[in-house]
């Protein structure tokens, strides 16, 4: 029982994530919503309905139980919020060290890592050899690495990691169309009072922790049922250019 109730709790975790109701569920695998809370509350699934409702999620039941797996490993660990300033220099000090970092950090394999930068054994092992030292991972004798951070990673504000990611997004990030079906830009502009702007800011921390929530709950799965996703928020009191411009020559 106590493993069906983790099984249950990664489920429950998936349907916040994912902003579903129970109700919403129910339609899509063809039950009430009483009867889908009734199947949460008392854990009484077949294989077959549980197939259903983990398609319904956009995963199988392969994908829940490494979920599952993965959240009894994080919860063992002692959660890493941030790292040391010397951590952070040794990330950006090295562009692939920091991307291989990243990679494992979400969940690919040491092999996994190597083939997705295109990189020899010899330099993977140079790299893993640096982020040991840095003392971000140990390396096991198969090349199986224990990372010493979890997801998210709240890099320093004023942090080498955050000025060199944030060169790149001015750079790149915002060049794209964001014309495809899994991409958004939404810009908005309005005069607020200070209680609203706090609000805001509140609703904003709110969407990032959702951000990262789904991460964890998607470092399990292989690389071929998951994508690199990039999420910008910013708030800021600002005024268009053209406004200050034409308020200049009025006055």
């Amino acid at each position: 029982m106590q493993e069906t109730r983790k099984i249950l709790d990664t489920l429950k975790r998936c349907l916040r994530a994912r902003s579903m109701t129970y109700g919403q569920l129910g339609r899509i695998v063809g039950l009430s919503e009483s009867s889908m809370k009734r199947l949460f509350s008392d854990g009484s699934f077949t294989v077959a309905r549980l197939e259903r409702i983990c398609g319904a999620l956009g995963m199988t039941i392969a994908d829940l139980a490494r979920m599952t797996a993965g959240a009894r490993e994080t919860q063992q660990q002692p959660q890493m919020s941030s790292l040391t300033m010397e951590q952070e220099r040794t990330l950006a000090s090295t562009p692939s060290l920091l991307a291989c970092f990243y990679l494992l950090l979400n969940g690919r394999t040491v092999e996994q890592t190597e083939q997705r930068l295109g990189l020899s054994a010899r330099t993977m092992n140079t790299l893993l050899g640096r982020l040991s030292a840095a003392r971000l991972l140990d390396v096991g004798p198969r090349r199986d690495v224990q990372l010493h951070a979890t997801l998210p990673i709240a890099w320093r504000a004023d942090g080498p990691v955050r000025r060199l990611y944030e060169r790149q997004v001015r750079a790149e990030f915002l060049q794209g169309s964001f014309a495809s079906n899994d991409e958004a830009l939404t810009f908005h502009s309005a005069e607020l009072s200070p209680t609203s702007v706090r609000l805001l800011l509140r609703k904003i921390d709110k969407l990032a922790a959702d951000f990262a929530d789904l991460a964890a709950l998607d470092v399990q799965l292989p690389p071929r049922s998951k994508t690199s996703v990039a999420l910008l928020l910013a708030c800021r009191p600002w005024v268009f250019s053209m406004f200050s411009a034409y308020r200049t020559k009025k006055s």
